[in-house]
């Protein structure tokens, strides 16, 4: 990597691998619309200033509590974490979610923007750093409050545009998530995707935005509607460092997905790092696997450095993407 007068990676970890998940403390948020948030907060006894506050913002439809030991570790390299369950997920859910009036840009611009409002509130001064898995990207780049995050990593993260699918895998992609599961959506009132082991169920409205397709954000239902009400995505409000992470064996975050979702930040520094499973001694990572404890040795401290510094270690595996 040409990154110099950063600490190798394994030197940016300060404390030892942890034996055993910590339990964040549970919190309810509300939202400017109303609707009560739940998540966990992992945070220092003593407040400073100087500690920054990272928020995790995950994939679509999958539960906060998937990343706990993700928030364990960072935790314990001096961070206080946010995590938190989008409207109608995990610890938001209502008793039901049929008829649930929720999508991919409420997500976004309420949820999101909740949490980052939470962190202003209670953790007053703090550096704000957001890390977001898979659609938990794009939802960074949706509160109207994007300015205050200092440094950004995303993981995967996309907008699932079929045509940017993994060429061998896009045609069962597309099958799965833009025909069966609208289908069943349309039968059910919302995505039952616990019953058949995908995914958390999901409302309608973010059904209806992933299986949308279209290339562009804007004309995915949720974000055509905040465009014809506000006049423009707040995307550009964002400014931090980012770094967005890519697994060359996950067919969502192919490069055309990830430069795709990258190029709505237009007024934020941005590296494109690519690594293959080899790169770091595995036959296979895939889109979801990076939060794993099994990664905290050799994926986790990439995340933690850039948290850290806004850089890469010059030991980093894989490489830059080279962007226009």
């Amino acid at each position: 990597m040409s990154c110099q007068d950063t600490p190798p990676l394994q030197a940016a970890q300060r404390k030892p691998p942890l034996a055993a998940e910590l339990q964040g403390d549970p919190f309810k948020e509300t939202a400017a619309d109303g609707f009560v948030l739940g998540g966990f907060t992992w945070r220092h006894a003593l407040p400073d200033i100087q500690r920054p506050v990272a928020i995790i913002n995950a994939a679509t439809s999958v539960r906060c509590r998937h990343y706990s030991r993700f928030a364990d570790y960072l935790f314990a390299n001096g961070f206080d974490v946010i995590t938190y369950d989008y409207r109608g997920i995990g610890e938001s859910r209502p008793g039901s979610i049929k008829g649930l009036n929720a999508s991919w840009t409420d997500w976004g611009a309420l949820d999101f923007e909740a949490m980052l409002r939470r962190a202003q509130r209670e953790l007053p001064g703090q550096p704000i750093d957001v890390v977001g898995h898979s659609f938990g990207g794009c939802a960074a780049g949706l509160g109207e409050s994007g300015q205050v995050i200092r440094r950004l990593v995303s993981v995967g993260a996309q907008f699932a545009y079929w045509r940017d699918y993994a060429p061998e895998q896009r045609w069962r992609m597309f099958g799965k998530w833009h025909l069966l599961m609208p289908l069943l959506t349309l039968f059910c009132g919302y995505f039952p995707g616990k019953r058949l082991g995908w995914l958390e169920d999901t409302p309608a409205g973010v059904v209806r935005d992933w299986s949308t397709p279209t290339a562009r954000y804007e004309r995915r239902p949720s974000g055509r509607a905040m465009l014809a009400r506000t006049g423009q995505l707040p995307f550009a409000n964002v400014r931090a460092q980012t770094l967005a992470i890519s697994i060359s064996d996950d067919p969502y975050g192919t490069i055309a997905a990830i430069e795709r979702l990258l190029s709505y930040f237009s007024h934020a520094p941005k590296t494109h790092l690519r690594i293959a499973p080899q790169d770091i001694g595995e036959q296979q990572v895939g889109h979801f696997a990076f939060f794993r404890s099994a990664y905290q040795a050799t994926l986790w401290p990439i995340a933690l450095n850039w948290l850290q510094t806004g850089k890469l270690a010059p030991d980093t595996p894989g490489r830059e993407v080279p962007r226009s």
